[in-house]
């Protein structure tokens, strides 16, 4: 059984909490039941009683809002409603998006052969992903996206539709691992390896900050680091 990494609290109060949500993780259960403990498994072990506001994909990595009471999801749920909660990401995507900074302006409707995935479709819902290029390493970008909208898979379907999809995408990409000798020179295997391992073969996204406004008119923001996956891969390529 793998293995997950362990969730951290990055901020709470008497009525919401942000966690950071490691990778593999989902965020309530799925259809499949898997035997994996949930995001809000975890956090109820931790803090009593959680209200889920929005999710992450299972592979996604990065922040996570709960309620800890019925009022506060009212109103957290709201805010989400009525796009008033900044949230930015960090991926890494093939290639180099051309502009290297723009507005990703397409309609997202679930595809017509019910397979859970997405696709821009005219008759879609209105979807906004701003993004701007962080830095160019090889054949992979790292970019910095801003959500105007919280469609499912929204930043994974803008991406394949401007060509660049995030790597290691199963759903929307090649769904290929990225290995260190696809990147490094002269690359060998240590003594103690049978075959190389991956050194990421996961969804290349992460929920990097979050904000939003209590009732009272404070301002929460919370940040979220990379995780070691993400940061070792991007230290590799930056060394090309």
């Amino acid at each position: 059984m793998q293995q997950l990494q362990a969730p951290s609290i990055l901020q709470q109060a008497s009525d919401w909490v942000i966690v950071s949500k490691p990778p593999g993780m989902l965020t309530i259960p799925d259809r499949q039941q898997e035997a994996f403990i949930t995001l809000r498994q975890w956090v109820e072990h931790q803090v009593g009683p959680a209200w889920v506001v929005h999710r992450l994909d299972k592979d996604t990595s990065g922040l996570v809002i709960f309620a800890r009471t019925a009022a506060m999801h009212a109103y957290l749920s709201a805010q989400f409603e009525g796009r008033q909660v900044t949230k930015k990401y960090l991926g890494l995507v093939l290639g180099k998006p051309q502009p290297p900074e723009g507005l990703i302006d397409a309609p997202i409707a679930h595809h017509p052969a019910n397979n859970g995935t997405m696709l821009v479709h005219a008759k879609g819902k209105p979807s906004q992903t701003g993004y701007a290029l962080q830095q160019a390493l090889g054949k992979y970008s790292l970019l910095h996206f801003n959500l105007f909208t919280g469609r499912t898979h929204q930043i994974r379907v803008h991406c394949r539709h401007i060509g660049h999809p995030i790597a290691c995408d199963a759903l929307y990409g090649d769904g290929q691992p990225i290995l260190l000798s696809q990147i490094k020179k002269k690359y060998k295997l240590s003594k103690n390896e049978d075959e190389e391992k991956p050194i990421l073969n996961r969804l290349a996204l992460h929920a990097h900050q979050l904000s939003f406004t209590l009732p009272d008119g404070t301002l929460v923001e919370a940040e979220a680091p990379l995780y070691k996956d993400m940061r070792a891969l991007i230290s590799q390529l930056q060394k090309l």
